[in-house]
C-alpha cells in the first residue's frame, strides 16, 4: 500500500480523506494557500506545503504546483478531492507522466465521461437516453439564443466544465438567455478555467437521482445503489438521501445497470457518480458523469458500510474490488444536509466571517435509535472566506427507516449551534418538518414550490410556542435568582408565581412552581399545566435542553435588549416575561417603524464589486443592472427596484463590500 497520500484539496474534503488515511497506516500532505494556513486540515495532516495565495486560480488549480509539492514530500499519490483538479484529465495525464499515482479514473475515462459535452456524444453513440439538447460548444449570446429557441424554453445553459451546482442557470424565455448565457460563461471561466457552455431542455418538475460507481483496473465495475438529490437551491444540492423514496426494485436495477454499463464502456476504474433527470413516473434519461468522488458520498457509505475514500485509495494502488455486486446490500436509510455559510433570512445570499461559536450535534448512536455523523472541515474560530464554497460541513444520519433518519436529522439540526455568521440550519430544519418532505413528493423545484417568497421562517407550532414559553420563564427565574443573590435592588420578587410571557405578539398568562426538581408553568389562559426539566442549560449558554413533559427538546436561547430571542428548529421568536402591570404598559408601546431604504441599493452580501454599471446623474429605471457582487464563486446581478437618478455611489469596481453597505443612494 502507498506510504504517503497527499491530498491536492480543502477544507472538509481534505479532512475526511486524512481520516481514512491514518486508519490505513498512510501518511498524509496537504498543500495550503494563504486562506488555508491555519485550517484543521493544515494541523491534522503529517506534512503540508504552501501554495499561493488564496484565489484557486493561483493556487489550487496550479498544477505544476501539486506536482512540485509531491516530489518535495516524495508523495506517491494524489488524491484529488472534488472540484479543482479532480476531473482534469489533463492533469491525471501529468500525474502519470511524472510517476504519481492519480486517485481517480484513468485519464481517457475521465476524458470521456468528465467534460459534460463529449459525455453526451458518448451516452448518444451508446444509446443511451439523454435530455434533449444542443451537443456542440456554442459561440456567442445570439447563438446561444437560436439553439434555446430551436429546442423550446425552458432550457438549462450549462458550463461544460461545471461541477457542484456552479454555471448554471435555468432560462424561461430569450432575456434569460440573454443575460444568463455571459453569466454562466463568466462563472465557468472564473471557477474551472474553460467557459465552454451548452445548452438542454429542462424538464419539469423533474427529480435528480445519481447511481454511485466503483470500478477497479481490472475490469470489474458494480453499483453502489442511489442518491436522490433533488432538494436543490440555485442548482446546487442542499439535502441528500440514500436510497430514493421514488424508485422500486425494478427501476433500481434499471438504472444501476445502465450506469454500470456506461462506466464499463469507457474503462472507469474508480469511484465515479452516473447522474440522471427522472420523472415522477420512474423514468430517467442520463444527464452527465462525475468522474470524481461526491460531495454527497457519506449516505453511501452509511447504507452500504463501505468507505469510498479507502476503495478508491485501493483500486489506485491496483487491488481488485473483494465484492460484487450480489454481495451489495443497502441497509436502513441515510439523509445528508449540506451546513452553508448563508443566510436563508436574506435569500440564501453567501455570509462571510468567523465561527465565533461552533458547536455541532455529538457523533455516534442516539438514544433514539440514530446514528449521527458530521463531516467538517472547521473548528471554532476558523473564518469562512469569500474565496471558496460556502459549506461549513455535512450533517449525516442513519437509521433503518427514513422516518426515523429524517427524525433523527430534524433532532441533530436541533443540537447543531453556530454563531458569527449567517447559516442555513433553520432552514434546513424547516424542510425535515413539512409534510411534503416527509412524505417523498420531491422534486428539483421543491424549494421554489415550498418557499416562492424565500425563507422567512415558520410559524410556532403549539409544541414550539409551549417550550419558548417554558424556557423563558425558567430563564427570567434564574435570572432573577441570579441578580437577588448579587444584592441587585431592582431585581423582581422571586416570590411572585404569575407573569405575563410574550411569544412574539401572543401574550400568556402563567403561574410558576417547583416540583419534585421540574418547573411547572400552569397556562392560567388555557387552564393546562406543562412540565419543564431541564437537562443542560446555565445562564450564559446558547443551547437550552431540556424535556417538556417528557419531550426531548433543544433550543437556541439568545438575550436580546428586553428578554430573550427563542429559536426551536425554524420557528425564532423575540420572548419577553414581565409582571402583568408591565404586560399591560408594554402592549401600549407604539411599534417601532423601520428605517425607509427605498432610495438606496444595498449589497445584500459580503464580496467583491465585479462592476459598478451606473454612474452620479445617470437616470436609471426600474429593473436595470447597477451592480454585480462576487462571493464564493457566486456572481450576484443587483437590479434597481425603482427609477430614479443617481446621487451617490458608494463602491467601484474591484471593492470589497460589507453586508447592508449603500452601494447607490438616488436622488
Amino acid at each position: 500500500m502507498f506510504s504517503k497520500i497527499l491530498i491536492a484539496n480543502r477544507g472538509e474534503i481534505a479532512v475526511r480523506v486524512i481520516k481514512t488515511c491514518r486508519r490505513m497506516g498512510i501518511k498524509t500532505v496537504v498543500v495550503y494557500s494563504e486562506a488555508d494556513a491555519d485550517s484543521l486540515a493544515v494541523e491534522m495532516a503529517d506534512e503540508a506545503v504552501f501554495i499561493g495565495p488564496a484565489p484557486a486560480a493561483q493556487s489550487y488549480l496550479v498544477a505544476d504546483k501539486i506536482i512540485a509539492a509531491c516530489k518535495q514530500t516524495g508523495a506517491q499519490a494524489v488524491h484529488p478531492g472534488f472540484g479543482f483538479l479532480s476531473e482534469k484529465a489533463e492533469f491525471a495525464q501529468r500525474c502519470a507522466d511524472e510517476g504519481v499515482v492519480f486517485i481517480g479514473p484513468n485519464p481517457k475515462a475521465i476524458e470521456a465521461m468528465g467534460d459534460k459535452i463529449e459525455s453526451k456524444k458518448f451516452a448518444s453513440a451508446a444509446k443511451v437516453n439523454t435530455v434533449p439538447g444542443h451537443i456542440g460548444e456554442i459561440d456567442d449570446t445570439a447563438h446561444a439564443v437560436r439553439i434555446a429557441e430551436e429546442i423550446g424554453y425552458p432550457v438549462m445553459i450549462k458550463a461544460s466544465a461545471g461541477g457542484g451546482g456552479k454555471g448554471i442557470r435555468v432560462a424561461h424565455d430569450r432575456k434569460d438567455v440573454e443575460e444568463g448565457f455571459p453569466a454562466v460563461r463568466a462563472e465557468a471561466k472564473g471557477a474551472f478555467g474553460d467557459d465552454r457552455i451548452f445548452i438542454e431542455k429542462f424538464i419539469t418538475s423533474p427529480r435528480h437521482i445519481e447511481i454511485q460507481v466503483l470500478g477497479d483496473k481490472h475490469g470489474n465495475v458494480v453499483h453502489l445503489f442511489e442518491r436522490e438529490c433533488s432538494i436543490q437551491r440555485r442548482n446546487q444540492k442542499v439535502i441528500e438521501e440514500a436510497p430514493s423514496p421514488l424508485l422500486d426494485e425494478a427501476t433500481r436495477a434499471a438504472m444501476g445497470a445502465q450506469a454500470v454499463a456506461l462506466a464499463q464502456a469507457v474503462g472507469y476504474d474508480s469511484a465515479g457518480t452516473v447522474e440522471f433527470v427522472a420523472g415522477q413516473d420512474k423514468s430517467f434519461y442520463f444527464l452527465e458523469m462525475n468522474t470524481r468522488l461526491q460531495v454527497e458520498h457519506p449516505v453511501t457509505e452509511l447504507i452500504t458500510g463501505l468507505d469510498l475514500v479507502e476503495q478508491m485509495i485501493r483500486v489506485a494502488y491496483g487491488e481488485k474490488l473483494a465484492f460484487g455486486q450480489g454481495d451489495l446490500k443497502i441497509k436502513g436509510w441515510a439523509v445528508e444536509s449540506r451546513i452553508y455559510a448563508e443566510d436563508p433570512y436574506r435569500k440564501f445570499l453567501p455570509s462571510i466571517g468567523r465561527l465565533v461559536r461552533y458547536e455541532p450535534p455529538v457523533e455516534g448512536d442516539t438514544a433514539e435509535g440514530c446514528k449521527v455523523r458530521n463531516d467538517a472541515g472547521v473548528r471554532e474560530g476558523d473564518e469562512i472566506s469569500m474565496f471558496y464554497d460556502p459549506m461549513i460541513s455535512k450533517l449525516c444520519t442513519w437509521a433503518p427507516t427514513r422516518a426515523q433518519a429524517v427524525a433523527g436529522m430534524a433532532r441533530a439540526l436541533e443540537d447543531f449551534h453556530i454563531e458569527g455568521l449567517g447559516q442555513n440550519v433553520p432552514f434546513l430544519a424547516a424542510v425535515m418538518d413539512q409534510e411534503r418532505f416527509k412524505s417523498g413528493e420531491l422534486a428539483t423545484s421543491y424549494i421554489a414550490d415550498e418557499f416562492p417568497e424565500g425563507f422567512t421562517g415558520v410559524e410556532p407550532t403549539p409544541f414550539q410556542t409551549d417550550v419558548m414559553t417554558a424556557v423563558a420563564a425558567h430563564m427570567h427565574r434564574t435570572l432573577a435568582a441570579r441578580a437577588r443573590e448579587a444584592g441587585n435592588g431592582l431585581a423582581a420578587p422571586l416570590s411572585r408565581t404569575e407573569w405575563a410571557v410574550f411569544v412574539g405578539k401572543t401574550r400568556r398568562a402563567v403561574a410558576l412552581s417547583e416540583e419534585g426538581g421540574a418547573l411547572k408553568v400552569r397556562i392560567l389562559d388555557e387552564d393546562r399545566a406543562l412540565t419543564l426539566e431541564t437537562v443542560d442549560w446555565r445562564p450564559g449558554k446558547a443551547l437550552y435542553r431540556g424535556r417538556l413533559n417528557g419531550e426531548p427538546f433543544t433550543a437556541t436561547v439568545q438575550p436580546a435588549g428586553e428578554g430573550f430571542v427563542i429559536r426551536h428548529r425554524a420557528a425564532r421568536r423575540a420572548v419577553l416575561v414581565l409582571t402583568p402591570l408591565s404586560a399591560d404598559l408594554h402592549q401600549r408601546l407604539p411599534e417601532k417603524q423601520a428605517p425607509d431604504t427605498s432610495k438606496m441599493v444595498i449589497s445584500p452580501m459580503p464580496g467583491l464589486v465585479v462592476s459598478m454599471d451606473v454612474a452620479v446623474g445617470q437616470t436609471v429605471r426600474e429593473g436595470e443592472v447597477v451592480c454585480i457582487i462576487e462571493a464564493m464563486k457566486m456572481q450576484n446581478i443587483i437590479r434597481a427596484e425603482r427609477e430614479g437618478v443617481v446621487k451617490t455611489v458608494g463602491a467601484k469596481s474591484g471593492d470589497p463590500v460589507a453586508a447592508d453597505e449603500v452601494l447607490v443612494e438616488f436622488v
